[in-house]
Protein backbone atom coordinates (compact mmCIF):
# COMPACT_ATOMS: atom_id res chain seq x y z
CA UNK A 1 0.00 0.00 0.00
CA UNK A 2 1.98 3.31 -1.27
CA UNK A 3 -0.82 5.45 -0.06
CA UNK A 4 0.79 7.02 3.37
CA UNK A 5 4.13 5.79 2.98
CA UNK A 6 7.53 7.25 3.58
CA UNK A 7 11.06 7.16 3.22
CA UNK A 8 12.33 7.80 7.09
CA UNK A 9 9.80 5.98 9.34
CA UNK A 10 13.39 5.89 11.64
CA UNK A 11 12.58 10.03 12.50
CA UNK A 12 8.65 9.54 13.45
CA UNK A 13 8.00 9.13 17.06
CA UNK A 14 5.08 6.65 16.76
CA UNK A 15 1.84 6.45 18.92
CA UNK A 16 -1.60 5.70 19.02
CA UNK A 17 -3.36 8.88 20.03
CA UNK A 18 -5.68 8.26 22.72
CA UNK A 19 -9.36 7.01 21.77
CA UNK A 20 -11.85 9.64 20.66
CA UNK A 21 -14.07 10.56 23.51
CA UNK A 22 -17.08 9.17 21.89
CA UNK A 23 -15.24 6.14 21.44
CA UNK A 24 -15.97 4.60 25.12
CA UNK A 25 -19.57 5.64 24.56
CA UNK A 26 -19.98 3.46 21.84
CA UNK A 27 -18.80 0.57 23.39
CA UNK A 28 -20.24 0.83 26.97
CA UNK A 29 -23.56 1.61 26.20
CA UNK A 30 -24.12 -1.63 23.99
CA UNK A 31 -27.33 -3.42 24.73
CA UNK A 32 -25.73 -6.74 23.73
CA UNK A 33 -22.63 -7.76 25.15
CA UNK A 34 -20.18 -10.26 23.97
CA UNK A 35 -18.06 -12.17 26.63
CA UNK A 36 -15.27 -12.17 24.37
CA UNK A 37 -14.31 -10.81 20.84
CA UNK A 38 -13.82 -12.39 17.35
CA UNK A 39 -10.45 -11.76 16.46
CA UNK A 40 -9.70 -11.81 12.38
CA UNK A 41 -6.34 -10.99 11.43
CA UNK A 42 -5.19 -11.35 7.60
CA UNK A 43 -3.19 -9.44 5.03
CA UNK A 44 -4.15 -7.96 1.62
CA UNK A 45 -3.80 -10.74 -0.82
CA UNK A 46 -2.67 -14.15 -0.70
CA UNK A 47 -0.93 -14.48 -4.00
CA UNK A 48 2.58 -15.66 -3.98
CA UNK A 49 3.90 -12.32 -5.63
CA UNK A 50 2.28 -10.26 -2.81
CA UNK A 51 3.86 -13.22 -0.14
CA UNK A 52 7.21 -13.79 -1.60
CA UNK A 53 8.73 -15.78 1.49
CA UNK A 54 5.56 -17.11 3.03
CA UNK A 55 4.72 -20.03 1.04
CA UNK A 56 6.61 -22.92 0.84
CA UNK A 57 8.15 -24.94 -2.16
CA UNK A 58 5.96 -26.51 -4.74
CA UNK A 59 2.78 -24.61 -3.20
CA UNK A 60 1.39 -24.97 -6.75
CA UNK A 61 -1.84 -23.71 -7.18
CA UNK A 62 -2.59 -24.18 -3.47
CA UNK A 63 -1.89 -20.96 -2.35
CA UNK A 64 -5.53 -20.41 -0.89
CA UNK A 65 -5.54 -22.93 0.71
CA UNK A 66 -2.45 -23.02 2.24
CA UNK A 67 -3.56 -19.31 3.39
CA UNK A 68 -6.56 -19.82 4.98
CA UNK A 69 -5.06 -22.40 6.99
CA UNK A 70 -2.61 -20.01 8.61
CA UNK A 71 -4.74 -16.88 8.26
CA UNK A 72 -8.42 -16.85 9.40
CA UNK A 73 -9.54 -14.07 6.90
CA UNK A 74 -8.41 -11.69 4.05
CA UNK A 75 -8.88 -8.21 3.00
CA UNK A 76 -9.70 -8.94 -0.59
CA UNK A 77 -8.22 -6.10 -2.35
CA UNK A 78 -8.78 -8.02 -5.51
CA UNK A 79 -12.49 -6.58 -5.93
CA UNK A 80 -10.98 -3.78 -6.08
CA UNK A 81 -10.08 -4.32 -9.47
CA UNK A 82 -12.88 -6.38 -10.58
CA UNK A 83 -16.51 -8.29 -9.98
CA UNK A 84 -15.80 -11.57 -10.17
CA UNK A 85 -18.11 -14.44 -12.09
CA UNK A 86 -20.41 -16.19 -9.18
CA UNK A 87 -18.53 -19.58 -10.55
CA UNK A 88 -15.32 -18.14 -9.22
CA UNK A 89 -16.03 -16.99 -5.70
CA UNK A 90 -17.59 -20.30 -5.46
CA UNK A 91 -14.48 -21.75 -6.28
CA UNK A 92 -13.07 -19.93 -3.24
CA UNK A 93 -15.30 -20.12 -0.90
CA UNK A 94 -15.45 -24.36 -1.65
CA UNK A 95 -11.20 -24.11 -1.51
CA UNK A 96 -10.88 -22.22 1.90
CA UNK A 97 -11.47 -23.44 5.56
CA UNK A 98 -14.48 -23.90 6.95
CA UNK A 99 -13.93 -20.94 9.87
CA UNK A 100 -12.31 -18.60 7.25
CA UNK A 101 -13.39 -15.12 6.33
CA UNK A 102 -13.32 -12.81 3.59
CA UNK A 103 -13.54 -9.60 3.77
CA UNK A 104 -13.89 -7.73 -0.05
CA UNK A 105 -12.83 -4.25 -1.09
CA UNK A 106 -15.87 -2.52 -3.09
CA UNK A 107 -14.50 -1.86 -6.67
CA UNK A 108 -12.88 0.92 -8.15
CA UNK A 109 -15.52 1.21 -10.35
CA UNK A 110 -17.48 2.55 -8.13
CA UNK A 111 -15.81 3.99 -5.07
CA UNK A 112 -12.98 5.95 -7.37
CA UNK A 113 -14.35 6.35 -11.00
CA UNK A 114 -18.21 6.82 -10.46
CA UNK A 115 -17.52 8.54 -7.05
CA UNK A 116 -20.79 6.49 -5.55
CA UNK A 117 -22.90 8.32 -8.26
CA UNK A 118 -24.94 6.52 -10.81
CA UNK A 119 -23.65 3.28 -9.46
CA UNK A 120 -26.43 1.00 -8.61
CA UNK A 121 -25.94 -1.42 -11.68
CA UNK A 122 -22.31 -2.49 -10.24
CA UNK A 123 -23.48 -1.98 -6.88
CA UNK A 124 -25.91 -4.66 -7.48
CA UNK A 125 -23.25 -6.89 -9.51
CA UNK A 126 -20.51 -6.55 -7.05
CA UNK A 127 -23.64 -7.64 -4.11
CA UNK A 128 -24.37 -11.17 -6.41
CA UNK A 129 -20.57 -11.67 -6.54
CA UNK A 130 -19.81 -11.67 -3.07
CA UNK A 131 -22.74 -13.12 -1.16
CA UNK A 132 -21.35 -16.13 -2.98
CA UNK A 133 -18.80 -16.55 -0.15
CA UNK A 134 -22.03 -17.30 1.96
CA UNK A 135 -21.38 -17.32 6.22
CA UNK A 136 -17.67 -16.87 5.05
CA UNK A 137 -18.82 -13.05 4.03
CA UNK A 138 -16.96 -10.69 6.22
CA UNK A 139 -17.26 -7.19 6.57
CA UNK A 140 -17.17 -5.12 2.91
CA UNK A 141 -14.62 -2.64 2.88
CA UNK A 142 -15.10 1.23 0.97
CA UNK A 143 -12.07 2.94 0.07
CA UNK A 144 -12.82 6.61 -1.10
CA UNK A 145 -10.15 8.36 -3.24
CA UNK A 146 -7.75 11.25 -1.32
CA UNK A 147 -9.62 13.70 -3.41
CA UNK A 148 -13.47 12.59 -2.17
CA UNK A 149 -13.43 15.69 0.39
CA UNK A 150 -16.73 16.48 3.10
CA UNK A 151 -17.96 18.75 0.17
CA UNK A 152 -19.30 15.27 -0.87
CA UNK A 153 -21.00 13.99 2.16
CA UNK A 154 -24.54 14.00 0.69
CA UNK A 155 -22.92 11.02 -2.25
CA UNK A 156 -21.76 9.45 0.66
CA UNK A 157 -25.01 9.34 2.36
CA UNK A 158 -26.94 8.21 -0.39
CA UNK A 159 -24.89 5.28 -0.95
CA UNK A 160 -24.92 4.32 2.59
CA UNK A 161 -28.77 4.65 3.00
CA UNK A 162 -29.40 2.45 0.27
CA UNK A 163 -26.37 -0.24 1.23
CA UNK A 164 -28.28 -3.71 2.20
CA UNK A 165 -28.41 -3.68 6.11
CA UNK A 166 -27.52 -7.22 6.36
CA UNK A 167 -24.16 -7.00 4.29
CA UNK A 168 -21.50 -5.34 7.17
CA UNK A 169 -20.14 -2.35 5.61
CA UNK A 170 -16.58 -0.28 6.92
CA UNK A 171 -15.54 3.20 5.39
CA UNK A 172 -12.33 4.84 5.00
CA UNK A 173 -12.28 8.46 3.79
CA UNK A 174 -9.06 9.88 2.88
CA UNK A 175 -9.14 13.41 2.40
CA UNK A 176 -7.73 15.70 5.10
CA UNK A 177 -10.43 18.03 5.60
CA UNK A 178 -12.54 14.96 6.84
CA UNK A 179 -10.52 15.11 10.07
CA UNK A 180 -8.59 18.88 10.43
CA UNK A 181 -12.53 20.24 10.78
CA UNK A 182 -14.20 19.13 13.68
CA UNK A 183 -17.43 19.87 12.15
CA UNK A 184 -17.09 17.81 9.44
CA UNK A 185 -15.59 15.10 11.62
CA UNK A 186 -19.26 15.02 13.61
CA UNK A 187 -21.09 14.89 10.07
CA UNK A 188 -19.20 11.89 9.11
CA UNK A 189 -20.03 10.25 12.83
CA UNK A 190 -23.14 10.97 12.40
CA UNK A 191 -23.76 9.57 9.67
CA UNK A 192 -22.43 6.19 9.55
CA UNK A 193 -22.90 5.69 13.52
CA UNK A 194 -26.47 6.09 12.46
CA UNK A 195 -26.49 3.49 9.91
CA UNK A 196 -24.50 1.33 11.85
CA UNK A 197 -21.53 1.21 9.46
CA UNK A 198 -17.75 0.93 11.27
CA UNK A 199 -15.59 3.77 10.39
CA UNK A 200 -12.36 2.01 8.94
CA UNK A 201 -8.76 3.30 11.17
CA UNK A 202 -5.91 3.49 8.82
CA UNK A 203 -2.41 3.15 10.56
CA UNK A 204 0.31 4.08 7.98
CA UNK A 205 3.69 6.13 8.58
CA UNK A 206 2.59 9.56 6.57
CA UNK A 207 -1.37 10.06 7.58
CA UNK A 208 -1.17 10.16 11.25
CA UNK A 209 -4.65 11.89 11.31
CA UNK A 210 -6.15 8.74 9.34
CA UNK A 211 -5.61 7.38 13.44
CA UNK A 212 -9.12 9.37 14.34
CA UNK A 213 -9.80 6.28 17.25
CA UNK A 214 -13.29 7.27 16.56
CA UNK A 215 -15.05 3.90 16.20
CA UNK A 216 -18.83 3.89 14.60
CA UNK A 217 -20.09 0.82 15.78
CA UNK A 218 -19.37 -2.20 18.58
CA UNK A 219 -16.65 -3.60 16.10
CA UNK A 220 -13.05 -2.25 14.52
CA UNK A 221 -11.68 -2.60 10.82
CA UNK A 222 -8.06 -1.47 11.28
CA UNK A 223 -5.45 -1.22 8.06
CA UNK A 224 -1.78 -1.49 9.37
CA UNK A 225 0.89 -0.50 7.09
CA UNK A 226 4.35 -1.74 7.96
CA UNK A 227 7.67 0.30 7.47
CA UNK A 228 9.85 -2.44 7.31
CA UNK A 229 11.31 -0.97 9.99
CA UNK A 230 12.05 -1.76 13.63
CA UNK A 231 9.57 0.80 15.08
CA UNK A 232 6.55 -1.74 13.66
CA UNK A 233 6.93 -3.12 16.47
CA UNK A 234 6.33 -1.04 18.44
CA UNK A 235 3.20 0.15 16.61
CA UNK A 236 2.16 -3.44 16.50
CA UNK A 237 2.93 -3.51 20.88
CA UNK A 238 0.65 -0.14 21.06
CA UNK A 239 -2.10 -1.70 18.93
CA UNK A 240 -2.12 -5.07 21.30
CA UNK A 241 -2.53 -2.55 24.44
CA UNK A 242 -5.61 -0.49 22.72
CA UNK A 243 -7.20 -3.61 21.59
CA UNK A 244 -7.06 -5.08 25.10
CA UNK A 245 -8.21 -2.04 26.55
CA UNK A 246 -11.47 -2.32 23.95
CA UNK A 247 -11.85 -6.41 24.59
CA UNK A 248 -11.87 -5.02 28.38
CA UNK A 249 -14.57 -2.66 27.55
CA UNK A 250 -16.66 -4.67 25.21
CA UNK A 251 -16.00 -4.70 21.97
CA UNK A 252 -17.94 -6.95 19.66
CA UNK A 253 -15.46 -7.82 16.47
CA UNK A 254 -11.75 -6.90 15.41
CA UNK A 255 -10.71 -6.72 12.22
CA UNK A 256 -7.16 -6.31 11.68
CA UNK A 257 -5.05 -6.64 8.29
CA UNK A 258 -1.39 -6.04 8.17
CA UNK A 259 0.20 -5.23 4.93
CA UNK A 260 3.70 -5.53 5.08
CA UNK A 261 6.72 -6.04 2.42
CA UNK A 262 7.99 -9.84 3.54
CA UNK A 263 10.48 -9.98 0.52
CA UNK A 264 13.08 -8.00 2.94
CA UNK A 265 13.66 -11.09 5.09
CA UNK A 266 11.95 -9.81 8.31
CA UNK A 267 9.55 -11.82 10.21
CA UNK A 268 5.80 -11.75 9.95
CA UNK A 269 4.29 -8.65 11.89
CA UNK A 270 1.07 -10.55 12.22
CA UNK A 271 2.79 -14.15 13.71
CA UNK A 272 4.53 -11.86 16.32
CA UNK A 273 0.90 -9.94 17.02
CA UNK A 274 -0.71 -13.46 16.91
CA UNK A 275 1.40 -14.60 19.44
CA UNK A 276 0.75 -12.11 21.75
CA UNK A 277 -2.85 -12.33 21.53
CA UNK A 278 -2.54 -15.64 22.02
CA UNK A 279 0.10 -16.31 25.05
CA UNK A 280 -1.78 -12.96 27.09
CA UNK A 281 -5.65 -13.35 26.16
CA UNK A 282 -5.75 -16.55 26.15
CA UNK A 283 -6.94 -17.13 21.97
CA UNK A 284 -5.97 -19.93 20.08
CA UNK A 285 -5.60 -17.69 16.53
CA UNK A 286 -4.12 -19.57 13.61
CA UNK A 287 -0.43 -18.80 13.19
CA UNK A 288 0.74 -17.98 9.69
CA UNK A 289 4.59 -19.78 11.21
CA UNK A 290 3.85 -22.99 13.20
Amino acid sequence: MKFGKIDNPGEIAFFLPPDHKDTNDILSNQTAKVDRPNINIGCAKWNKQYLKSFYPKGIGNKELEYYSSHFNCIEMNAFFYRIFPIEMVQKWYDRSADDFLFHPKIPQTISQFRRLKNCDDKVDQFLSSVHQFKEKLGTCFLQMHPTFGPDKLDDLESFITKWPKDVALSVEVRHPEWYSNEKNSNALYQLIESHNITHTITDTSGRRDMLHMRLSTPKCFVRFTGSNHDSDYQRIDQWYERLKLWIDLGIQEINFFIHQNTDLGRPFLADYFIQRLNKELGYNLVRPID
